[in-house]
């Protein structure tokens, strides 16, 4: 199996941030049981992936099943006894404060990309007539949304422990950049559609995740939980050989 890191990305206070905006809920009253089953789910994907899971993922797990725990017990109320502190402020406090730390550092980056241009739109005149704020980057919590999406479309199959050569990781990775010399962009659910089983759904995920990581292609939304259209990073994408390039663009 091919392994990714999922360090390079985002952590589990990124997931629960994204559970909270997906299932438009107010993050000072979090439905503890609902998120921690989707949260879950997250997880199990990601297992499903062997992608290498951070042991902070597992230690908020935890958090929010013990947070579950003592929220589906029965709460005996006395007139004595002060009323205990709800069980998820803890988890909201650190879910407030890390999101106001997460706006201000995404202000600065956003400040920095634009002086130093570290990160172009491709140049093609088609995305030259946009403004710039149609698209915004995806998080890899959208990609594994979408991956999700794309497994219950496919029927059922037994999924194995290793991909079959016929679908490697590398070669989805040749395909992939190839598609995008062709055309200045595609869309993640076209690119599972054209797949002919869920490995090869796989293998096109983790393609993509590995060329996240390489910084040779952006993942963009126009909207929220929106489909994912993927662009070639020009600036940062090796150079293909010119034969290569001949025979892509016929």
């Amino acid at each position: 199996m091919y392994k990714i890191k999922l360090d390079i990305f985002e952590g589990p206070l990124d997931l629960l941030l994204y559970l909270v905006k997906k299932e438009h809920v107010n993050i000072c009253d979090i439905p503890i049981v609902n998120i921690t089953e989707q949260y879950l789910k997250y997880l199990e994907l990601m297992k499903l992936l062997d992608l290498n899971i951070a042991g902070d993922f597992l230690v908020m797990a935890a958090t929010l099943i013990n947070i579950k725990s003592k929220m589906l017990l029965p709460q005996e109320k006395s007139e004595e006894e002060p009323e205990e502190e709800d069980p998820r402020s803890e988890l909201v406090q650190r879910l407030l404060e890390y999101q106001k730390f997460k706006e201000v550092a995404n202000e600065l980056r956003d400040k920095e990309e634009n002086r130093q241009k570290v990160f172009v739109r491709p140049r093609d005149k088609q995305l030259q007539d946009q403004p710039p704020e149609v698209y915004f980057e995806a998080s890899v919590f959208d990609l594994i949304s979408a991956f999700s999406k794309a497994l219950k479309q496919v029927p059922k199959e037994v999924f194995y422990q290793v991909i079959k050569d016929e679908f490697t990781v590398e070669e989805k990775i040749h395909q992939l950049l190839h598609m995008l010399v062709k055309k200045p962009q595609v869309g993640l659910f076209e690119l599972f559609n054209s797949a002919k089983s869920k490995l090869e759904i796989v293998a096109y995920f983790l393609a993509v995740l590995e060329l996240i990581r390489l910084k040779e292609i952006v993942v963009m939304q126009e909207q929220t939980f929106d489909n994912i259209v993927l662009f070639l990073n020009r600036d940062n994408v090796a150079p293909i050989a010119k034969d290569e390039r001949e025979s892509a663009q016929q």
